[in-house]
């Protein structure tokens, strides 16, 4: 599942959401490994796409605290919108990480579960097996078609997404749920109908010296990589512009790409 925008530019507001959901691979491509918990992979990236909605005003924090903190908060949130590149404050972060974790505000914007084993099925068995991780029943966890630990050689797609469901947003939003004070009503109303982003690649796990997993798709995959080819520039690119994507193959002169299109 790859989306992208079909004249073949990103406008603001597409392009806030879709750096999220490519932030969240890039996340969770830093931290797999043999030993690492897929159900850890997922929080992480639903932290960085609450991240990057909290950027654009849409995920807020209640003013609460030292004017001091009031005053920190506040810029924080107006100087990091629409700037994905933005460093938020660590008290911030740490206030998303537990929105997340505890509250699971990433479950709003992201249901569905960040992969499914890749092998003789496309959605391969043994996700849950006796003597490893049961299933969680919590929204979002519950989706993950396996919650194992990482190993050696396993194959997985890292497919996190950012998507605007109105039931979804409608439960969120409710003054009795705890969610409802982390949201703004007018921002969530302008995304309604904005359908969704979701980015999915082919990945499989090595040891940590060898760089923790190696990404097999090679299709563009950062805004202007999408935008350069759907101008007509020509794909493989002879130099990778996001090495943290992990696709060691991608200027491979032995490409398994067919080569690209005559001028």
């Amino acid at each position: 599942t790859c989306s992208f925008p079909a004249n073949g530019s990103f406008t603001p507001k597409y392009k806030a959401i879709y750096e999220s959901v490519l932030n969240a691979q890039r996340a969770v491509y830093r931290m797999m490994e043999p030993g690492v918990s897929w159900v850890d992979c997922h929080e992480a990236a639903e932290l960085e796409i609450v991240k990057g909605l909290y950027r654009i005003g849409l995920v807020q924090l209640p003013q609460s605290g030292s004017e001091e903190e009031k005053k920190t908060n506040s810029s924080s949130n107006s100087n990091n919108r629409n700037d994905d590149e933005s460093e938020l404050a660590e008290s911030t972060v740490e206030v998303l990480k537990d929105l997340v974790h505890t509250h699971r505000l990433g479950a709003v914007f992201m249901p569905h579960g960040l992969g499914h084993f890749l092998g003789i099925d496309t959605h391969d068995v043994g996700g849950y097996l006796p003597g490893h991780p049961p299933r969680s029943p919590l929204p979002g966890l519950k989706s993950l078609r396996t919650a194992r630990v990482l190993q050696e050689n396993m194959v997985l797609t890292v497919e996190p997404g950012c998507y605007f469901i109105d039931h979804l947003l409608d439960e969120a939003m409710d003054p009795s749920n705890i969610l409802s004070q982390y949201l703004n009503a007018d921002l969530v109303q302008e995304y309604r109908g904005f359908g969704g982003v979701r980015l999915e690649d082919v990945v499989v796990v090595t040891r940590k010296e060898n760089g923790g997993c190696i990404n097999f798709t090679l299709c563009p995959r950062t805004v202007s990589e999408v935008e350069h080819v759907m101008k007509g520039g020509k794909w493989p690119p002879t130099v990778d512009e996001a090495p943290e994507l992990r696709r060691l193959k991608l200027t491979d002169p032995i490409s398994p790409l067919p080569p690209p299109p005559s001028a």
